[in-house]
């Protein structure tokens, strides 16, 4: 027996989630390798799996939590034996899979990677995959011509998971770092993990006036989409980039095509979800190096599984800060 947060689905589609003690043979069957979870995290995705939102659970009774780390404990594959540590992110796990919100997992080899070196698994459910997807963006912006020098780079959604983590990094990489917030209480911590200038959400929020506006930003992470997406668009310096990684404005985007023909932008989207193996491993090992791991601490809230109900719909509003990280066990 083990302790699973459960998500089930009343006939009128009423969305509730209790804890429960479960048997391992209620884990999905066709999985190759169970995976003693140590940490799963708090993802926007999660927060619409606790509330029935968004479509993203096919079938209940279900496990949300879409990674985790933890270690092997049986394996059906030679590349991961009992003992080895593991991350998993992405591949739809905790949507249409059973996920991380349990003690106990059992999913695909293919998805895992090995636990990075110089991690502990609580250190990588702190970058999670929040924090993997910001590391992406980097990279795409950076293959894409950024470099450290010019404009600032700009960060929608700054006090976000994503946010929070591509802040730390760009900071720790030389760039200039602005940071868009809605909440002024957040300013101090955001200079604390680099940002030199802060932008009030209220200055992006509504759809672009102009169809150009003043070079502004050598690129951006986008975090949020929708509306202010598009006003983001307009600013974008000749040649530069963003990497979109959110939909949490909406998935529409009432941009005209000016920015792109006039100066060369690019819209880059970022998908962790079924990044290959090798992209993964890379991504990873740019974590350890390139984010500080002394900001990474003060991005973590911790929670228990308890908890996860109440912060699944407060990420919804907006109303939590970086990183939550779930210990299982606890």
């Amino acid at each position: 027996m083990f302790k699973a947060l459960i998500v089930d689905k009343a006939e009128d589609g009423t969305v509730s989630a209790a804890i429960q003690e479960i048997n391992a043979d209620r884990l999905p069957s066709d999985g190759d390798v169970t995976v003693a979870v140590e940490y799963s995290s708090l993802n926007y995705k999660d927060g619409l799996c606790l509330t029935g939102g968004g479509g993203l659970v096919r079938n209940y009774p279900h496990v949300p939590g879409i990674d985790f780390a933890g270690t092997v404990e049986s394996s059906d594959d030679a590349r991961y034996k009992p003992g080895d540590r593991v991350v998993l992110t992405g591949w739809r796990v905790g949507e249409v899979w059973w996920g991380g919100y349990a003690q106990k997992a059992r999913v695909k080899a293919d998805w895992l990677v090995p636990l990075p070196d110089g991690l502990t698994t609580k250190q990588a459910m702190a970058v999670g995959t929040a924090g993997l997807t910001a590391m992406l963006a980097v990279q795409a912006l950076e293959a894409h011509g950024l470099k450290p020098g010019g404009r600032p780079v700009l960060v929608t959604g700054a006090a976000g998971g994503v946010g929070s983590v591509a802040t730390a990094i760009l900071a720790k990489l030389g760039y200039e770092v602005a940071g868009v917030t809605g909440r002024p209480e957040t300013e101090e911590y955001l200079r604390f993990l680099g940002a030199t200038a802060l932008v009030p959400r209220a200055d992006l929020a509504d759809a672009p006036t102009r169809p150009l506006d003043k070079e502004s930003w050598a690129g951006c992470v986008d975090a949020v989409g929708g509306a202010m997406l598009a006003r983001v668009l307009t600013q974008i310096e000749y040649g530069g980039s963003v990497a979109a990684v959110g939909l949490a404005g909406g998935a529409a985007l009432p941009a005209t095509v000016i920015p792109f023909l006039l100066r060369g932008v690019n819209l880059l989207g970022i998908d962790s979800v079924m990044k290959p193996y090798e992209d993964r491993l890379t991504a990873w090992a740019r974590v350890g190096t390139d984010l500080p791991m002394d900001k990474l601490e003060t991005m973590v809230e911790m929670a228990v599984l308890s908890d996860m109900p109440n912060l699944g719909k407060a990420i919804l509003k907006g109303g939590v800060k970086g990183r939550v990280v779930v210990d299982v066990n606890a």
